[in-house]
């Protein structure tokens, strides 16, 4: 268990150059922007316009701030992503346009490499103690609203925007929130290799 705290994570510009995205987590530690296995990273959109494009990588979408955003995905209807709606999974290359629906938003990415890892990503809005299964190669718990505490032999509180990374020997840790909370939990897969 590793806990990665708000104010480690690293600021960047986008790789279109269009905004700024917070880094959370990346694998492996330090990898670039063309060669990670997993990405998870933050960042504030201030207009519409087109999404960086990745080669080879799937990613999924929750907002975490603002009204919503509209995506044009190439080859798919317009899908509308706000706070309320379930995260949004799409290729990260294909053309894909970004349109605010009523000002800036603060968004949630995961990305994987395609062939590689593969992700899932759930919002959960906790206000009594709960049972997260850590059964996945890493499993990452932002909390984005309120506090928690991580029980155990020493138990361990975490903040806003902090985040709790599991890896697949956790199996379960039950989370005890301070008042209602809000996480994301993202759990990544490594994809089998063919014989």
């Amino acid at each position: 268990m590793r806990i990665l705290r708000a104010a480690a994570y690293r600021s960047m510009p986008w790789k279109n150059g269009g905004g700024v995205t917070t880094e959370i987590a990346v694998s492996p530690a330090g990898a670039a922007l063309d060669d990670f296995d997993w990405r998870i990273s933050m960042a504030r959109v201030e207009s519409g316009g087109p999404f960086s494009g990745f080669a080879g990588v799937d990613r999924t979408l929750a907002v975490l701030e603002g009204e919503g955003i509209i995506l044009d995905i190439a080859g798919r209807p317009a899908a509308t992503v706000t706070k309320a709606s379930a995260p949004l999974s799409f290729p990260a290359d294909v053309p894909t346009q970004a349109a605010l629906i009523a000002g800036p938003i603060t968004d949630l990415n995961v990305m994987t490499r395609r062939g590689r890892m593969t992700h899932a990503v759930e919002r959960v809005v906790i206000s009594a103690p709960t049972d997260i299964q850590s059964v996945a190669d890493a499993t990452l718990i932002l909390c984005f609203d309120g506090e928690i505490t991580v029980a155990g032999a020493t138990p361990v509180r975490i903040g806003p925007r902090d985040t709790l990374l599991l890896g697949p020997d956790a199996l379960k840790r039950r989370l005890e929130p301070a008042r209602t909370a809000t996480l994301f939990v993202i759990r990544i897969e490594r994809v089998a290799a063919n014989d």
